[in-house]
């Protein structure tokens, strides 16, 4: 998807719950999700509280837009919808990690857990049908 700074910066300041439903319909739309692996490969995770979250864009330019100074070494991932349910659900449901949709400037976004994702994602996905 490619994005203009315009777009970037418009998305980026919605309120975190706008962002989501952002994403939620450009994951629907796109087939692909976005987050980011460490130089090993694998999945970059944060700790919010007593909860560990993995983050979600809809594209690598808002990944890069606001990478925060501690994922400096993190590169963006792209997933397809079939290696988000395949592979990386099953991770997040077995581990109990929450979801941080579209962090910014080092600040959380919207956080859900994968229940409340996978629902608001099929009820999206149901309309392309």
């Amino acid at each position: 998807m490619k994005l203009n700074a315009k777009e970037i910066e418009s998305v980026s300041n919605l309120e975190p719950f706008k962002r989501y439903q952002y994403l939620i319909k450009k994951v629907a739309d796109l087939e692909e999700v976005w987050t980011l692996v460490d130089k090993n490969g694998d999945i970059a995770l944060s700790d919010i509280d007593d909860h560990t979250l993995i983050s979600f864009w809809t594209a690598e330019a808002f990944i890069k837009s606001n990478l925060e100074e501690g994922w400096k070494d993190c590169i963006p991932f792209k997933l397809s919808l079939d290696n988000l349910e395949d592979s990386l659900i099953p991770l997040i449901i077995e581990n109990e990690y929450l979801i941080n949709v579209f962090p910014v400037n080092g600040k959380a976004g919207f956080v859900v857990d994968i229940n409340e994702f996978i629902r608001d994602l099929n009820d999206e996905l149901e309309q392309y049908q």
